[in-house]
């Protein structure tokens, strides 16, 4: 079996839209999914129960559902409600769900490790709780959580190949796309395969130097 690196270029432009769609997607879904994190780490700070309780039962149906079937029911099963949606809608709705949860967690857990020592001196010197919130409590839980808040963000754009099916035009579709029609499968699973490790290997080893730089109190240094 020899390679039509050939076609292989030919297809090259083609993967390169399929590449902007998927930081596209991947980009505007991190986003989203922040600020949901942020809203729902507010709602926890501010202890407010009834919210409390929507928030953990937000993260638990999130968390436990695969993000497939979220993508199936918005895409397919809304629209019988009269809600209909593209694909690409579709696939920032049920990523910002899916992302949102796994970051509020992550949020969560910086916010539970902000001293209160520093709560205490906050409230001594008259900050008021929303006071604390954004310069004492907020800057110190994203600074504590960016390592794993970088995890996650690799973990959105890796899953962004899910949304291939709702036909999102986005590499895995591509591939598939261009095997279907000229049974050059090994040709293009051999580019898919260089390209997730360009996109992902280095963002992979910058979490990997951001992780030691905060581990030797050299972040922002």
């Amino acid at each position: 079996m020899t390679f039509d690196y050939a076609f292989i270029l030919g297809t090259l432009p083609a993967f390169l839209r399929a590449v902007g769609v998927t930081l596209q997607v991947g980009l505007i879904a991190i986003g989203t999914s922040l600020l949901v994190a942020v809203l729902n780490a507010t709602v926890l700070v501010l202890r407010t129960p009834y919210l409390q309780r929507l928030v953990a039962v937000y993260v638990e149906l999130a968390r436990n559902t695969p993000l497939l079937i979220q993508l199936f029911f918005v895409y397919f099963a809304l629209p019988a409600l009269g809600v209909k949606v593209s694909g690409f809608a579709a696939a920032i709705i049920t990523m910002t769900f899916l992302g949102g949860a796994y970051l509020t967690e992550v949020l969560r857990a910086g916010v539970e490790a902000v001293p209160a020592a520093q709560l205490e001196s906050g409230r001594s010197i008259g900050l008021s709780n929303g006071q604390l919130l954004r310069y004492v409590i907020l800057p110190q839980a994203g600074l504590l959580s960016l390592p794993s808040l970088f995890a996650n963000f690799i973990f959105l754009l890796k899953e962004t190949t899910v949304v291939s099916a709702v036909a999102v035009p986005e590499i895995l579709y591509t591939t598939k796309s261009y095997i279907a029609l000229y049974y050059k499968t090994y040709e293009m699973l051999a580019v898919l395969t260089l390209i997730c490790v360009l996109l992902f290997l280095p963002l992979s080893l910058l979490l990997s130097r951001l992780e030691r730089r905060l581990q030797h109190g050299q972040f922002g240094s």
